[in-house]
């Protein structure tokens, strides 16, 4: 009981102290729990509305996929999977079915408003429009206007009525793969539950099949409601019998929810994992900062452990103690982080609202166990880094009560911690150095796992020895002309290495990520950039905004526009697998083209003449299949096409892999439309233009005329085209550093905490500095001084370190084509003097306190 009363009175003396090393597990456990309430919250609202739309028994074509991917919703053909619209009369005549609807739908149509502007989610959620049904009534309320009805009608959801201003009466143009119609709103309706932020229309069923269709009596999905007599089961296996079992594919309602559950649960997976990762990183740099403060207060407390040494405590019951002061403040900054975790949650889900996907906080999911993770976790990592203090503590003897506060390293584990860590420097370096030599893509991503975990743990062990030889160089260059001042600073950086290199390594892992980045999406940029200017014949490149295909009255404008000012090279993308003559097989994606294509692209080819695909039945392969496969030039393969048929074509050419222009896979358009019936050709996803001599700019206005009222069309030159390339690279980038920023305020308030602890332990030494002529603003130099030189410290290693990993990467980029290496030379000088301003933010409040402090009162403290 004496021991929880001596924790108790220790951590409640020093709170202060312990508030910055509570913040790391605040923001650690908040950033877990958030993440975790937030993906719940996601999965109960989207299984409201799966459950909500869901009939006893689903009938659609054997190839969908599910409703979450949209696959077979006319993503590539721009013409929906369809199954025959009688079955609907088939199923109707089914003993136990009540009622039968029947549904068409796509996501391969535009909507454009009077003002000639793409009515399409900015997120990059699609457009959807289908016809409006009792199943859509389910999810949704009529809240103005009327539904579709008869022609040139359509009705909108209110989200989208409010984002792009539309009202009833608005003319608006509705443009699909079988034309360009003239469409009025004839209502808005609003979900009941969430809206999956797409932009929805309706029209009435007749228009959906004409205008999604083509006028075809056919349905993309079949809803069936039992009469309750039998089960759903039943009921399928009815269904099943009546019109194949083979034939169609057949859900249940739980089958259907299931189904889009794990559609949904796979993409929210990928968000969760990547959020956890960085809450695993703040983790991370959190411990540097539990070790540090509980260091410090025990090395601050080192005669007060020596006095209850010597009246008779144990080094069991020090070190309990020193223990069960983290387990408080691993408890209360974990259960802190629990309360921040559920307003991050809200945070996101607003931030989701904005974007189009809107969540209520009624739906908020807390399951049990996220408060009970969220503290283990913040319990566990905070006693685990308190550990080696309080073994620390247990091992001061009774004899420290005589001496001076302040307890010296271990020499010897101190060696021993350099010696693990140089070892595992080495094997990461080693590591990284092996992906430049491996040709194995494959080997290579797990030598630089490898080589970033050890080579990071290796510095992290070994920081404290370089702090001499780095802090030292620093100073030359930044201290030493501040005389006096700036040699004190110097000394106090170096007085404890290990302290100094605990706080520079919590800011080195985030300076090192944040360079690893900068050089491989700077390379890729600048691969992607080299390529355009070598590679790319073609002056323009037309796609759409959203990388959507190009419709079929888009195809005829730009036809239309360029005639007599240049060559048109569509390029159509489709699935298909390959199959050589041993058996090896493969599944690929494959782009059909016509011979203009050849002069548009100029791709890298290993042997044989790209020209020649386009002669007869011939077919361009990938470098390292054809390797694999034994295949060359001349040899057969066969190629099934998705939606087509099985064809034995020669190969022409064998094209290295890696482009970020073409396919290595290629066929004619002649091979294409010989072997896919017409409506399961893919449109084109890509139109590349080249003008001929001297007709640049007409082309270009011809072109920017014939897209006008197009506006989903995006006509871009190769600079235009770069620069697209390098903002795709730079927002994920930015996306990137904005979680990594969540690791750097940690090490930030590890700096803050530090400097604020040992100003605490220098307390007698300042006074005895003002004392002797050292002015406050001298001190507080000093003091920021110290804290500037353990951020440039860290940055220095941390950015060397990142830029040893980002090389690495590069290097396996390489292996997929992505050659040309470029290191953000910008970047890292900027990061490298945002760290000098860190350390002196940083240090701001220790020095003020520092200046502030009484002369006399702190020459007397003991």
């Amino acid at each position: 009981m004496s021991v929880l009363k001596t924790s108790l009175r220790s951590f409640f003396a020093h709170k202060w102290r312990m508030v910055l090393s509570g913040m790391a597990v605040v923001l650690s456990v908040a950033f877990v729990c958030g993440t975790l309430v937030f993906t719940a919250t996601m999965n109960t609202t989207f299984n409201a509305l799966f459950s909500v739309t869901a009939s006893n028994v689903m009938v659609a074509p054997a190839g969908q996929d599910g409703d979450m991917d949209m696959e077979g919703a006319g993503a590539a053909t721009g013409r929906p999977e369809t199954i025959p619209g009688d079955l609907v009369d088939d199923v109707s005549a089914i003993d136990g079915v009540d009622e039968v609807t029947g549904v068409v739908a796509s996501t391969s149509a535009v909507v454009v408003d009077d003002r000639n502007e793409s009515i399409s989610p900015s997120t990059g959620a699609p457009t959807i429009v289908s016809n409006w049904s009792r199943i859509d009534a389910r999810s949704m309320e009529v809240v103005e206007g009327s539904p579709p009805e008869g022609a040139a009608q359509v009705m909108v959801d209110l989200d989208t009525a409010d984002n792009s201003d539309l009202a009833l009466g608005d003319e608006l143009r509705l443009v699909t793969a079988f034309g360009d119609f003239p469409v009025t709103v004839s209502g808005i309706a609003e979900f009941e539950v969430t809206n999956p932020g797409a932009a929805i229309f309706f029209t009435d069923l007749p228009r959906a099949q004409e205008y999604l269709l083509g006028g075809a009596d056919e349905l993309t999905n079949i809803y069936v409601d039992s009469d309750g007599r039998i089960t759903d089961e039943a009921l399928k296996g009815d269904i099943a019998a009546a019109i194949g079992a083979d034939t169609y594919k057949l859900q249940t309602a739980d089958e259907y929810i299931e189904e889009n559950q794990d559609a949904i649960g796979e993409v929210l997976s990928i968000l969760e994992y990547i959020l956890l990762g960085f809450a695993g990183l703040a983790l991370l740099v959190g411990i540097f900062l539990i070790v540090n403060t509980f260091s410090m207060l025990v090395a601050q407390r080192t005669r007060e452990i020596g006095l209850m040494r010597a009246i008779g405590s144990s080094r069991r019951q020090v070190n309990r103690s020193v223990l069960i002061e983290a387990l408080l403040l691993g408890t209360i900054a974990s259960l802190v982080g629990f309360g921040v975790g559920i307003g991050l949650a809200v945070g996101l889900m607003a931030v989701m609202s904005a974007l189009g996907l809107n969540l209520s906080t009624e739906d908020l999911t807390i399951d049990w166990w996220v408060p009970l993770v969220g503290v283990a976790l913040g319990v566990l990592v905070t006693v685990i880094a308190a550990y080696i203090p309080a073994r620390r503590a247990g091992k001061i003897s009774p004899m420290a009560a005589l001496r001076d506060p302040g307890m010296p390293g271990d020499i010897r584990a101190g060696r021993i911690r350099a010696g693990i860590g140089a070892t595992l420097t080495v094997i990461g370096l080693a590591s990284l150095l092996g992906t430049a030599i491996t040709d194995d893509s494959v080997g290579a991503s797990g030598l630089l796992a490898l080589g970033i975990l050890a080579s990071l743990l290796g510095l992290v062990l070994v920081g404290p020895a370089l702090v001499g030889l780095v802090v030292r160089a620093i100073s030359v260059v930044l201290l030493r002309m501040f005389g006096p001042v700036g040699r004190l600073a110097e000394r106090n950086a170096l007085r404890n290495p290990r302290r100094t290199g605990a706080t520079a390594s919590a800011l080195m892992i985030g300076l090192a990520l944040v360079a690893g980045l900068s050089v491989v999406g700077s390379s890729m940029v600048a691969s992607a950039t080299d390529e355009i200017d070598n590679a790319l014949g073609a002056d323009y490149i037309i796609q759409t905004g959203n990388f959507t295909p190009v419709l079929p009255e888009v195809s005829r404008a730009i036809d239309e526009a360029l005639e007599g000012l240049g060559e048109v090279s569509p390029v159509h993308q489709m699935e298909g697998e390959i199959e050589a003559a041993d058996g090896s097989s493969e599944e690929i994606w494959l782009g059909a083209s016509p011979s203009t294509y050849a002069d548009a692209v100029e791709m890298n080819v290993a042997e044989g003449d790209f020209a020649d695909v386009y002669e007869g039945d011939t077919v361009s392969v990938a470098a390292d299949w054809a390797e694999t496969a034994g295949v060359g030039v001349g040899d057969e393969v066969t190629l099934t096409f998705d939606g087509g048929d099985a064809a034995t074509l020669t190969v022409a050419a064998v094209v290295n892999t890696g482009s970020t222009m073409s396919f290595p896979w290629n066929v004619s358009l002649d091979t294409m439309e010989s072997h896919v019936p017409e409506e399961r050709r893919a449109l084109p996803f890509v139109v590349f233009a080249t003008a001929g001599d001297g007709q640049q700019e007409a082309a270009r206005a011809a072109l920017e005329t014939a897209m006008e009222p197009y506006p989903q069309m995006e006509v871009r030159d190769q600079a235009e085209y770069k620069d697209l390339i390098q903002s795709q690279v730079g927002i994920l980038l930015n996306m990137v550093y904005g979680l990594l920023a969540l690791a750097i305020i940690v090490a930030i308030l590890g700096v803050v905490n530090t400097l604020a602890l040992s100003v605490i332990e220098r307390t007698r030494e300042i006074g005895l500095t003002r004392a002797i002529g050292l002015s406050r603003l001298q001190l507080r130099a000093m003091i920021c001084m110290e804290s500037i030189v353990i951020a440039l410290f860290g940055a220095l290693v941390g950015l060397g370190l990142g830029m040893l990993w980002g090389l690495s990467g590069q290097q396996i980029l390489a292996m997929e084509g992505m050659k040309v290496l470029e290191i953000p030379w910008g970047t890292i000088i900027f990061v490298f003097f945002g760290a000098a301003v860190v350390g002196l933010f940083a240090a701001l409040i220790p020095a003020f306190r520092a200046g502030r402090m009484n002369v006399l009162n702190a020459i007397a403290t003991e």
